[in-house]
């Protein structure tokens, strides 16, 4: 990949499923744990920085007409019930961690699954003229999972970053690794990522 070609969108890396009295952790605090997924997303923006991909910070929050407008239920459902991603509170805040860049995208209106849905990330892969989107953050089977599927289907080569992602248990983690994934594009890790990504260069060849 080369890195100009390259946006890497990082969804929900926020307070609700990332910290201790979060709605959301203990949901995933297991997976986080043995995925080492902060650590691992935390390492994925340093060096999409470092390379010069193009990053995307994609956070969820609860839009309550929506909700109502379009009879939403299951987990955004569930998510409503709780309280969680509610505009303004700390648990919808990105984690410090990785506190984007004044350069830096953050998406807004994304209240549905798909990072492609109600934002302006079409827009703006299309004007970057982008051509590999990876993906890392959560849920593994839900967002993560949606997002990869639109992207595909708009034309983008697409990778997950596995250990930069989590679900909500080890079998479901376990399963979109080996079943969904690969027919989408393929996961991968952080050092492999780097490892194969390139200096961006100004000629037509292929990314």
């Amino acid at each position: 990949m080369k890195a100009d070609k390259t946006a890497v969108i990082l969804i929900e890396f926020q307070n609700e499923f990332c910290k201790e009295g979060g709605k959301l952790f203990g949901e995933v605090r297991d997976e986080i744990a043995r995925q080492d997924t902060l650590n691992n997303g935390v390492r994925l923006l340093q060096a999409a920085r470092k390379k010069g991909c193009l990053v995307i910070h994609c956070p969820f929050v609860f839009d309550e007409d929506w909700v109502q407008q379009h009879a939403v239920c299951g987990i955004i459902g569930e998510a409503a019930k709780v309280g969680a991603f509610r505009q303004g509170q700390w648990g919808t805040q990105i984690i410090d961690e990785m506190a984007p860049l004044e350069s830096e995208a953050i998406l807004s209106g994304k209240h549905a699954l798909s990072g492609f849905k109600n934002t302006q990330l079409g827009e703006l892969l299309e004007a970057k003229a982008i051509r590999n989107v990876v993906i890392a953050g959560f849920l593994s089977n839900v967002c993560v999972e949606a997002t990869a599927r639109s992207a595909y289907d708009l034309g983008y080569q697409v990778a997950v970053i596995r250990d930069a992602t989590a679900a909500t248990s080890h079998a479901t983690q376990q399963y979109v690794e080996r079943e969904i994934y690969p027919l989408l594009g393929g996961a991968i890790s952080v050092d492999q990522f780097v490892e194969g990504l390139s200096p961006g260069q100004s000629s037509r060849d292929d990314g």
